[in-house]
C-alpha cells in the first residue's frame, strides 16, 4: 500500500469516499457525525492500492497529542496489515510535527489490534456515534 498525504479537493473527496463506505454504509454512522467541521483543520492521508483508494485517515494535534482519527481500510482489502502501516504512517507524522504522544478513540473490538501496535487503553467505555470505543494513548519514540 502507498500512503500519502491528501493535496488536493479530488483527493480529500476519495479519502471521503472510503470512510463513507466503511463508516456510514457498513457500520451506519450518520453520514453529518462522519465528515465533520474537524476535517478543514485535519491532515488526510489515504492508501492506495494499485492507484486505488483503499484505505483513509486524518490527524489533528490536540493539546499535547497528535490525534489519530477516522482510521478505515475497505472490507476487501482488511487483514492485509493495511491498518497497522496506516498507524504507522500516521506516528511518523505525528512525530515529524514535534509531538511525542498520540492519542485515539478505538472501537472495542479493535482494542487487542491497537494495543499490539504499542497503544494502552486509558479510559472506561463510552458512546461515539453508536458504538462503543475507548481511549488509547502511546508514547512515540
Amino acid at each position: 500500500m502507498i500512503i500519502r498525504a491528501v493535496e488536493t479537493p479530488e483527493e480529500k473527496q476519495l479519502a471521503y469516499d472510503v470512510r463513507t463506505t466503511v463508516f456510514v454504509h457498513e457500520q451506519n454512522v450518520p453520514p453529518e457525525v462522519e465528515i465533520d467541521e474537524f476535517d478543514g483543520e485535519a491532515i488526510h492521508l489515504i492508501g492506495y492500492e494499485n492507484d486505488v483508494p483503499i484505505a483513509a485517515s486524518r490527524i489533528r494535534f490536540i493539546d499535547n497529542y497528535g490525534k489519530l482519527e477516522r482510521i478505515c481500510v475497505l472490507k476487501n482489502q482488511r487483514g492485509n496489515a493495511c491498518g497497522s502501516e496506516m498507524i504507522r504512517t500516521m506516528e511518523n507524522v505525528i512525530k515529524k510535527e514535534g509531538y511525542k504522544k498520540a492519542i485515539l478513540n478505538a472501537q472495542t473490538h479493535a482494542i487487542d489490534f491497537y494495543q499490539r501496535l504499542g497503544y494502552d487503553v486509558v479510559s472506561g467505555e463510552f458512546m461515539d456515534a453508536g458504538i462503543p470505543h475507548v481511549t488509547m494513548t502511546k508514547e512515540l519514540k
